[in-house]
């Protein structure tokens, strides 16, 4: 896990390596063990490292293999020692780490190299003998990348906020991705970001850029969502079995590391069931780790009566952190630096503030995210079991999206209102494409590729990155969201969602775990607005950048502030926080 970034320039330029240091004196965090530099002419490379596999010298980065390659990644190959034993009869290798086992499988295999790859990764690879570029992003875009056109050069880095200190970065804004972010509760998808002059690769994409700025995009992982001939017959109890057996492989994948492993626990049934597989798998002694917070507005901000249960009936080391309000408030101006942009949620701080007090003990934790996007968690994957296919695009507009078009005309001032629904359009596209066989399937498809990255899977990058810490997801193995695609939506659905993964819960964890009202990183004071987020909420959307940016109706945010608490978006997130967010970080990073 680390911070990558690169120059690449077209035409007989010479990429310089001035920008290069700077996208990684921007992402220090992300990789606080080591920095390295290379330069080949046209491409330059750059890599903080932090170190999880191979602690050496011989695993630092860039690395170069053969005279002609060279490569800069982040992530983690989990299945790096299986590859090595399959090319070592071929090549021959001088570090222990995955980064060279990545090299060598490319001159193996060539770009069908990343379908051997089992893990997360977002690679830069140089071939000067095809005098190209290879940008890559996993299946489930778990690491990111992001990139900027510049006059007769590409830049790509880790982050954001990196590519915009590398220099002559167009910051407007795209009034595109402010609908997208305004209608699905932040999420702006790829390719495009809130800023008009950065682009983010799509998850399971291949980029081949050369020299002469020519590029094309494949991707290269598409799964259906549909019923296979070779499970035909399977009952439930087939389907927790395939699926308790894949959750078994998926965590035992990421256990891979030469230093330990934890896990982040939240008391919820999905955490909770990496504990228990963990301890199947012989982990004993586990290190695990809960946050919780004041309560507000009647909700209870903590979950620790689960965890403990949890901690105790696997005998974990547990660390519990409370975070009064009074601690709370001070650190949101932190989490927001740490975005590369800007998300809502109310649980980012969360993530933040729970990394900070993991970097104390660990450098790499399991965590439990993507459980509800693959097997239908969420309060508003339940209408779509029930309407048909041709209705999923209604069905889940109506529980999903937080301002339609038209609430946007009394939102918006007009030079920043598109004139087209262009978010309805994503969604529409999306839900109609073919390889979806039912309404939920559909919509499990478009939360599970394309909403969930730049949501929760993004939230947890930044927010552990920004701590040093490799946060990894079994939930998100691609063989396990394979199966869960290929299986029938009742098994997800019923039971009010994740219903397979329940059963399970009830065969290995205390029943109070399972059978009761859904959790989630509860932080209250941010869905029940006081002070001092109030005065947070209004300095923000009155200041002078605000005023002079002109993003929003000044008498629609004049009533916002007059009853903060009233408006609700489907999911039950506070409608002024995220208006004020998005202001906060815009500020914050000065862009916009």
């Amino acid at each position: 896990m680390c911070g990558i970034a690169g120059e690449i320039a077209f035409n007989g330029r010479t990429a310089s390596r001035e920008p290069v240091l700077k996208m990684m004196g921007a992402m220090t965090s992300r990789g606080p063990d080591g920095r390295g530099t290379w330069d080949g002419g046209w491409v330059a490379l750059g890599h903080q490292r932090l170190s999880i596999i191979d602690l050496s010298e011989a695993g630092t980065q860039p690395m170069l293999d053969d005279g002609s390659l060279a490569i800069s990644f982040n992530g983690c190959i989990y299945n790096y020692k299986e590859l090595r034993r399959e090319l070592e009869p071929e090549f021959s290798f001088r570090s222990t780490s995955d980064t060279e086992v990545i090299l060598k499988a490319y001159r193996k295999w060539g770009d069908d190299f990343v379908h051997h790859l089992v893990g997360m990764f977002a690679i830069a690879l140089y071939d000067a003998r095809r005098g190209e570029v290879l940008l890559v992003r996993d299946r489930l875009g778990i690491k990111p990348l992001y990139m900027a056109e510049l006059q007769g050069r590409l830049r790509f880095a880790s982050s954001l906020p990196a590519l915009v200190a590398s220099g002559g970065i167009d910051t407007s804004l795209d009034e595109v991705a402010l609908h997208h972010y305004l209608s699905w509760h932040s999420i702006v998808p790829a390719p495009r970001t809130i800023l008009r002059g950065v682009r983010k690769l799509p998850a399971a994409t291949i980029r081949t850029v050369r020299a002469d700025g020519s590029w094309h995009d494949r991707e290269y992982w598409k799964p259906t969502y549909t019923r296979r001939a070779e499970h035909a017959g399977w009952s439930a109890r087939d389907w927790q079995e395939a699926v308790r057996d894949s959750l078994h492989t998926a965590v035992r994948r990421r256990m891979v590391a030469d230093v330990p492993v934890g896990v982040l626990l939240s008391g919820g049934l999905d955490s909770s069931l990496l504990v228990a597989l963990l301890a199947e798998e012989g982990q004993h002694g586990l290190s695990t780790f809960s946050i919780g917070f004041d309560g507000a507005g009647g909700d209870i901000g903590n979950e620790f009566e689960y965890s403990d249960l949890v901690a105790r009936e696997f005998g974990t080391r547990h660390e519990r952190l409370h975070v009064s309000t009074s601690e709370f408030a001070p650190s949101i101006g932190d989490a927001v630096d740490a975005m590369s942009e800007p998300m809502s949620s109310h649980d980012v701080t969360a993530f933040h503030l729970l990394s900070r007090t993991v970097t104390q003990h660990l450098k790499v934790v399991q965590c439990g995210q993507g459980a509800d996007e693959v097997f239908g968690g969420y309060g508003y994957h339940q209408p779509l079991a029930s309407v048909g296919r041709q209705d999923a695009l209604a069905a889940f507009s109506a529980s999903f999206v937080d301002h339609t078009h038209e609430d946007l005309v009394g939102i918006l001032e007009p030079e920043w209102f598109t004139g087209a629904d262009v978010s309805r359009e994503v969604l529409a596209s999306n839900l109609a494409a073919p390889g979806a066989e039912t309404a939920l399937d559909a919509v499990l498809r478009l939360d599970t590729h394309l909403l969930m990255v730049d949501d929760p899977v993004k939230r947890l990058d930044n927010m552990s990155m920004a701590w040093g810490i490799e946060a990894r997801v079994p939930f998100l193995d691609h063989e396990l969201v394979e199966l869960a695609a290929a299986c029938p939506p009742e098994f997800k659905a019923s039971q009010g969602g994740k219903a397979i993964l329940k059963d399970l819960g009830r065969q290995m964890l205390p029943a109070a775990v399972v059978d009761r009202p859904k959790g989630y990183f509860p932080v209250p004071t941010l869905r029940h607005l006081e002070e001092p987020f109030t005065s947070m909420v209004r300095d923000a959307l009155h200041a002078p950048e605000a005023k002079q940016r002109g993003l929003f109706r000044p008498g629609y945010i004049d009533g916002l502030l007059s009853d903060p608490n009233t408006q609700r978006t489907p999911v039950n997130s506070n409608v002024l926080w995220q208006f004020a967010l998005l202001e906060m970080w815009l500020q914050r990073h000065g862009v916009g």
